[in-house]
Parts: C-alpha cells; structure tokens; sequence
C-alpha cells in the first residue's frame, strides 16, 4: 500500500484519516510539500503509513470479483472469502428488520 496525502481541506474518508493511511494536508502549496517532504525524508513515516492496516481493503477486489465471476460460470474454483462475512439475516435485523419478517 502507498501512503496518501489528501489535498483537501475535508474529507468523508474518515476512517482512513483514523487508521493512518490518509493525511489531509490541505490546499495550501507549502503544506502540500511539507507533508510530502516529511513521507520521502523520514521514512520511519512513511513505513508508518504503509504498515498501517488499510480499512478500504488490500488492493485486490479486482481480481477477487474475476475469480468469483470465473466459479459462477464453472470455470474455476471458489475464490476464497475475503473480510468479514455478513449472512442476509443478519443484515435486515441489523437494518431493523426482525427475524420474522424473513428474506426478502
């Protein structure tokens, strides 16, 4: 993974900001490079960021999606399960759904 230095003055990718694999630096030039300074100078930091767990996944959804579409048409193996798996059952009554009301 690659450190991100966001180049905003907000952002809705607050979960990356809390795991520390995104940096929002801003709009402002000098903090701009400031930042990017600081990644390429100490990279005690930037392996920081690097290590970091990233909550957006590992970069690799792409070839996940092609190994279940090449199971789905009998032309592979089932891919392994990647993340937390989430039964529908458990997402309708997570959504306020009760049990009773069944899949839909």
């Amino acid at each position: 993974m690659k450190p991100v230095l966001v180049c905003r003055d907000v952002t809705e990718r607050h979960e990356g900001l809390r795991a520390g694999t995104l940096r929002l630096v801003g709009t402002d030039p000098q903090a701009i490079e400031q930042n990017a300074l600081e990644l390429l100078d100490h990279p005690e930091e930037r392996a920081r960021m690097v290590d970091a767990v990233n909550p957006f996944g590992d970069g690799h959804a792409a070839e996940r999606i092609v190994a279940a579409f090449e199971h789905l048409l009998g032309e592979g193996p089932a891919p392994e399960q990647f993340g937390p798996s989430f039964s529908r059952r458990e997402v309708l009554e997570f959504a306020g759904y009760g049990a009773e009301q069944g899949p839909r």
